[in-house]
């Protein structure tokens, strides 16, 4: 069976540009994303948008501009090498984790492990570290 030419989508989604996080305070938000999680940060619209590289997703921070737009975002979770030792900095640098790096899953290959925690905003955020199991000796 063949899907007619109405139901065959002729654009598919599949790489995503850029992410808004909503913010209450650009300063105190651009301060933390860049001063303390340490991400690449690009420019700022003063008092409206600041922009950031995270490995070629282009994160921005702004005020809703509507009272629809007026939620908490989406829940981001930044992959890392190595999360004992991001947590250790992050949490030097005076980020309250909601826990410690956990286990979430055990797959065929690797343990996937994550840590919770918020940015300045009250926006949630996750570190989250694919470990990956070591060879068995021979």
């Amino acid at each position: 069976m063949t899907a007619s030419p109405a139901a065959t989508p002729t654009t598919t989604l599949s790489r995503i540009g850029q992410l808004a996080v909503n913010v209450r305070d650009l300063a105190r938000a651009v301060a933390f994303w860049r001063d303390t999680l340490g991400v690449k940060f690009l420019f700022e619209v003063p008092g409206r948008l600041a922009f950031f590289d995270c490995d070629g997703l282009r994160v921005m921070l702004s005020p809703p501009e509507t009272p629809e737009f007026d939620h908490p975002g989406a829940l981001l979770y930044f992959k890392v090498q190595d999360i004992a030792a991001a947590h250790a900095r992050l949490a030097a640098a005076g980020v309250a984790f909601r826990g410690r790096p956990h286990l979430v899953a055990r797959m065929p290959d690797h343990e996937l492990w994550m840590a919770f925690f918020h940015d300045s905003e009250g926006n949630p955020l996750a570190r989250m570290s694919e470990v990956r199991a070591a060879p068995a000796p021979t």
